[in-house]
């Protein structure tokens, strides 16, 4: 039986055998969507051989109930066929021809899954020799993983999707920690997804949304709160390698029908409703792109393109035909407030809004200032948790959860800390080698403390919306959770003693080494 130690260890092969050719954060790219195939081509011979064991050589019934199979995969594009011709001369046109051969058979589930990245490229895979070489070793590594559903090693109260499904999100979590800085981009730790997940808590018939879905993680962690395929599921991301990413990581977890679209989120939202109007959702989460430049470029028609004799482009709310900035404009750049001021205006009455953020947009002001007031106003603002610093690939800074609800009856905002210490001194987090990491107990911590609001000493307090307009609208934590830790007091006259004890050995050291030199004649 395949367990999922054995997925995990052929998708790190994979990786191992790109080592050398290519940077890490391209990894993903080339690796998982042959994972993928494999998955497809094991599943597909897994169901028709029960078809043939049922039908038991009635040829007609057997082709028949093979066209209500969920996808095809024709014998002549399997991964079988495909490893027989691994030493062929073309095999990068060949994997790409196979790859686009299934989207084309399998358009309404698959398009735009597989056929993202170019197994021909000589820019990135090298010289036809080596490329074929790499590639070869690419096809053995997971030649011997049996992916059929009916082999694969499940515990208690889990399925074959969960189990392949897991192993993929995991890969996803070690690609995004060879990748550094770029992992940003695509992937969000999976304790900070759970995090949010129970903070905005979807409901069987709710619609969740992420508008920077990246490979999907996080609308993933949100719809498993419910059983499967109850949560109707939307992403929008604006890079083509994480969409097929996203729509790879749905399909191995059985979400038959996520809506996963391919566009820039800020400049032209695909989400819109019969009159044209941004779909309104009853969950929102989202790990934006931190303080991203230039975010309003989609907006600038060209005519006011910035270069000589032109003016400058600047992006004005009457640019936006869905009012999304009619509060105030956010600085050029920095687009932290646009991407949230676009999630509040795609909130439905009730909803609930989970977004990771840098913690400048807190406290900085300008524009910011003026929006961060009109939501404070508004009471729109439910939370602000500040997370431990490391915990995100590609930054070491510290980042917080923002949380907004719609039509909310508290007339407070909890503050809570998580990147401190706890009332014994213990850090609320484990230190790791390369990443920090939240367990169970602290992601517990965090989700009870939000639910309860109630103030913790050092770790959560609840201000009224007077406190902070007092505080000129200023969301810093610190403000609120005094985390403050008394240094020792320091024993001026034991000081004095080691300075004098260490100026002697000094003196004793230099007059031996005096001595040293003497004899050298020196």
């Amino acid at each position: 039986m395949t367990t999922r130690r054995d997925i995990e260890n052929a998708l790190m092969r994979g990786a191992d055998s790109l080592r050398d050719t290519l940077d890490a954060a391209n990894y993903k790219d080339y690796v998982l969507p042959v994972m993928f195939f494999k998955y497809l081509s094991d599943s597909y011979e897994d169901e028709v051989d029960k078809l043939v064991t049922k039908y038991k050589g009635d040829r007609n019934r057997l082709e028949r109930q093979k066209k209500y199979l969920p996808f095809t995969i024709a014998e002549e594009i399997s991964y079988k066929k495909l490893f027989a011709e691994r030493r062929s001369d073309n095999l990068g046109q060949l994997i790409n021809m196979t790859l686009r051969k299934i989207e084309d058979d399998n358009h309404q589930q698959l398009a735009g899954v597989l056929s993202a990245v170019d197994y021909n490229s000589e820019t990135n895979l090298g010289t036809r020799e080596h490329k074929n070489a790499i590639l070869r070793d690419l096809l053995e590594d997971f030649i011997g993983l049996d992916l059929r559903p009916s082999q694969i090693e499940v515990k208690e109260n889990q399925v074959p999707a969960d189990v392949i499904g897991d192993a993929y999100e995991y890969m996803i979590g070690e690609f995004a920690g060879m990748a550094g800085k770029k992992a940003g981009s695509f992937y969000t730790p999976a304790a900070v997804s759970e995090i949010m997940a129970r903070i905005v808590d979807a409901q069987s018939g709710e619609q969740v949304y992420d508008p920077t879905c990246g490979s999907g993680s996080l609308l993933i962690k949100a719809a498993k709160r419910q059983p499967k395929n109850q949560i109707a599921i939307y992403g929008q991301e604006v890079n083509g390698s994480s969409v097929s990413m996203a729509k790879m990581n749905m399909y191995i977890h059985e979400i038959n029908d996520a809506h996963i679209t391919w566009g820039d989120t800020l400049a032209n939202p695909l989400f819109l409703d019969t009159d044209g109007n941004l779909m309104h959702f009853d969950a929102i989460v989202a790990n934006m792109p931190f303080s991203k430049d230039k975010w309003a470029a989609g907006f600038n028609s060209g005519s006011e393109a910035a270069g000589r004799g032109r003016k400058e482009f600047k992006m004005e709310a009457s640019m936006d035909k869905y009012h999304r900035f009619d509060w105030c404009v956010p600085p050029a750049s920095k687009g932290d407030w646009a991407f949230l001021l676009h999630m509040i205006a795609s909130c439905a009455h009730g909803g609930r809004i989970a977004a990771v953020a840098p913690h400048g947009v807190l406290f900085r002001s300008g524009a910011e200032g003026i929006i961060r007031r009109r939501v404070i106003d508004e009471n729109i603002l439910d939370a602000v948790i500040g997370l431990p610093e490391n915990v995100f690939f590609g930054t070491s800074i510290p980042a917080c959860i923002l949380v907004f609800k719609k039509d909310r009856k508290n007339k407070d905002v909890v503050f809570i800390d998580a990147g401190k210490k706890d009332e014994q001194g213990n850090l609320r987090y484990i230190k790791g080698k390369n990443q920090n990491i939240l367990t169970e107990k602290n992601i517990g911590d965090i989700v009870g403390a939000y639910k309860k609001r109630k103030n913790v000493e050092k770790f959560v307090y609840a201000a009224s919306i007077k406190e902070i307009q007092d505080n000129e609208y200023n969301l810093n934590i610190p403000r609120y959770v005094d985390t403050f830790e008394e240094e020792e007091l320091i024993d001026i006259e034991e000081v004095q003693q080691n300075i004098k004890r260490l100026k002697a050995e000094i003196t004793k050291a230099e007059a031996k080494m005096d001595g040293y030199l003497k004899e050298l004649g020196l």
